[in-house]
């Protein structure tokens, strides 16, 4: 008997339905010498420390940290797993072959061989149904093309270090900074979870809040002209000083201006690339405001649905196979969008290597529809799928070409340029109405004809601004940044280049904002993204940099890529994760105050001095503008406080502010910011809605 283990009851049923397999038993479909069956997603998982040992219950940082020898499995505890499994292992020890048909990627390839491990069954013949789509002909070439299951070891060893790393970093990291500072400030007790990529995440959110909080706007001064209704600016840098603007300005006032010549050229925008998912999660969050989680959720349904292809993708190409395949997709959704597709020649597509590249194919190509004609879709899935649709079908479509002209003008030797942009050919941008080009919004301007040398009155002004800091995240510049390691990287090229480098994948990004939503570490506020006290708190706590280093989870994520290609030793991974944890612990534990110095500048680094009135950075005389006040608030800080922010950065004891406990905090940008940790409620729910904190020993029991 052939048994086929599918990650979901409906795909199972979509497999058993186009292999004529019929007869429904209690947990898998029966017929023609094979059985169809399911997991509920992650069946197995990790045991927990107090499996291995029952001492290891005790939250304690004498048994910390632990590693296990070798990692156990265990069974998730949820309503009708424990039968489904039971099941399976059945199924699986009569089988002769096993297919595992689980989602085709690190996560799917991780849920079957837990699986097959728990049943002890891995010496069994197994082969892999690599699934692209879910339609009855992707699901027919699929099992004509069975691969052998060991083709997929890699891919397996990458799956499993993710989740033994992620085991070791969280458990491990979660129980120290809970039982160390669990009962910060005196309150009911806190528990800090910690996690090898959910904090990195936070650390960029607190830090880019820190930085709006501590920017002073500067004033700045523009200085333009009007002459024959087009708004010229000047071509040098915008004024800091208003003396020297002023005077600029009534240099040309009253003078003539004259125009030094012109120039114009035609401008290609190249159409869009096709969506892998974060791009679709940040297009999507960006034009309707939809989460990064509803997105996936809306896709995964579309999947199912058989209306797109697989959307936990993280290419943005199609493989040379597929390409005749297109114009037979596009045949189809004319049914739906026959305005749209009429202008192409389905004959000769330009299939450009912008759309078709083999090599920047991996696991799975980019996300495209089916072709499969959706009926009555939910609001979400309605969105997600016409985004994905458009973009399929304007990858296809002409350049957009653009007139750029610029008008160079001089008035009493001071430069003017004023710029103009022209649509000659709207190409593929017809088919997005509400979505601007890239271009400057003052270059949008019409502009006549002018000849050069021609003069002529002009109206001088100027405008004063002032700077602005940079934006709150969103899950849309969030997820640009997780997906660029933490940089922010607008460029398709660079930001491709950096893709392996990248903070989680495109599969979990979703996750990971919705776990620091659902434990309080940030909120949302409308569009954007927020830390809370809560977070920034942690963070403050967290004194290894590494731990919160969006560069070294980068480097762990690009060792994973490594391990599923063959090209890193499992072993070698593991044992770096092994080896970072113990020095964390060793070093943090080790951590105390140093008497013999105030400690660094939060700005620079260098050491603190202390001063008549305040304490300063010692690179003052380099310009370093660091100052810490020993009052805040109306509250005196002692010497030994003084060195607690500069050395640890918080302050574990509370001070009282308007009759209230605060815990502070100095900032990466050297503010002080007092801190309100939530309610003794509000922290049980936390510690409920997570693993338990319950018992814990402080350090000194």
């Amino acid at each position: 008997m052939k048994v086929v283990i599918a990650e979901k009851p409906s795909v199972a049923r979509d497999i058993a339905k186009v292999l004529n397999i019929t007869a429904r038993k209690t947990g898998y479909i029966e017929g023609r010498g094979c059985a169809v069956t399911w997991a509920f997603g992650h069946l197995v998982t990790l045991q927990e420390p107090g499996e291995y040992d029952p001492a290891l219950k005790r939250w304690s940082l004498d048994t910390l940290p632990f590693v296990p020898d070798e990692f156990k499995l265990t069974l998730i505890k949820n309503h009708g797993v424990a039968e489904q499994f039971q099941l399976i292992r059945t199924l699986c020890e009569q089988a002769e072959e096993i297919v595992c048909a689980t989602d085709a990627g690190r996560e799917g390839e991780l849920i079957f061989r837990y699986i097959l491990a728990l049943c002890r069954c891995e010496d069994k013949p197994i082969r892999r149904l690599w699934l692209n789509s879910l339609t009855p002909e992707a699901i027919q070439a699929a099992f004509k093309d069975l691969k052998d299951g060991h083709d997929y070891d890699a891919l397996y060893a990458a799956a499993r270090c993710r989740s033994e790393s992620d085991w070791i970093v969280g458990l491990n990291a979660t129980r120290y900074y809970t039982v160390r500072h669990g009962q910060i400030g005196g309150s009911d007790r806190v528990l800090w979870s910690i996690g090898r990529v959910q904090t990195p995440v936070l650390a960029m959110i607190v830090e880019r809040d820190d930085t709006i909080l501590q920017f002073r706007p500067q004033p700045f001064w523009e200085l333009t002209t009007r002459y024959r209704e087009v708004v010229f600016k000047y071509s040098g840098q915008r004024f800091e000083q208003a003396e020297k603007a002023r005077a600029l300005l009534d240099t040309i006032t009253g003078q003539p201006f004259v125009i030094s010549g012109s120039a114009g050229k035609e401008h290609k925008e190249q159409p869009p690339q096709l969506f892998d998912l974060t791009t679709l999660q940040r297009e999507v969050n960006k034009q309707h405001g939809l989460s990064a989680a509803d997105t996936l959720a809306a896709a995964q349904n579309l999947y199912e649905a058989k209306l797109v292809t697989y959307p936990r993708t993280d290419s943005r190409y199609l493989s040379k196979d597929l390409q005749p395949g297109v114009a037979r997709i596009m045949e189809k959704l004319m049914a739906i969008r026959a305005e749209q597709i009429a202008p192409l020649n389905l004959a000769r597509l330009p299939f450009t290597t912008r759309i078709i590249d083999d090599t920047k194919v991996t696991d799975h190509h980019a996300i495209i529809p089916t072709g499969v004609r959706p009926r009555n879709l939910g609001d979400n899935d309605q969105l997600v799928y016409d985004a994905i649709t458009t973009q399929f079908i304007a990858a296809f479509y002409p350049v957009c070409l653009k007139q750029v002209t610029t008008v160079d003008g001089v008035s009493r030797q001071v430069p003017f340029q004023a710029k103009g942009t022209r649509i000659i050919e709207p190409g593929w941008t017809i088919l997005f109405p509400k979505k601007k080009l890239s271009q400057d919004a003052a270059d949008d301007q019409a502009l006549p004809a002018f000849s050069k040398g021609e003069s002529g009155p002009h109206e001088p002004s100027l405008r004063e601004g002032r700077t602005k800091p940079p934006g709150h995240f969103t899950e849309n510049s969030l997820l640009g940044a997780m997906e660029a390691a933490g940089k922010f990287v607008e460029d398709d090229t660079l930001r491709e280049a950096l893709k392996e480098r990248g903070i989680g994948t495109p599969a979990t990004r979703a996750a990971i904002i919705e776990t620091l939503l659902r434990r309080d570490y940030i909120q949302r506020e409308k569009k954007q993204l927020r830390c809370t006290d809560m977070g920034r708190c942690l963070i403050a706590l967290i004194q290894d940099p590494l731990l919160k280093s969006p560069e070294m989870t980068g480097e762990w994520e690009e060792n994973l890529k490594k391990i599923e290609r063959g090209q890193l030793a499992p072993d070698i991974f593991m044992a770096g994760i092994s080896g970072y944890i113990r020095s964390l612990i060793e070093h943090s534990s080790a951590r105390r105050l140093d008497p013999a110095r105030w400690g660094s500048c939060p700005l620079c680094g260098k050491e603190v001095i202390k001063g008549k009135r305040a304490y300063g950075c010692s690179g003052w005389e380099e310009g370093c503008p660091f100052v810490l006040e020993a009052e805040h608030r109306g509250v005196t800080l002692t010497p030994r406080r003084i060195q607690a922010l500069l050395q640890l950065r918080i302050l574990p004891q509370p001070v009282r502010i308007d009759d209230e406990p605060r815990i502070l905090i100095l900032s990466t940008q050297g503010l002080i910011m007092d801190l309100r940790l939530p309610s003794a409620d509000r922290q049980k729910t936390l510690v409920k809605e997570d693993r338990p904190a319950k018992p814990l020993v402080r350090e000194n029991e």
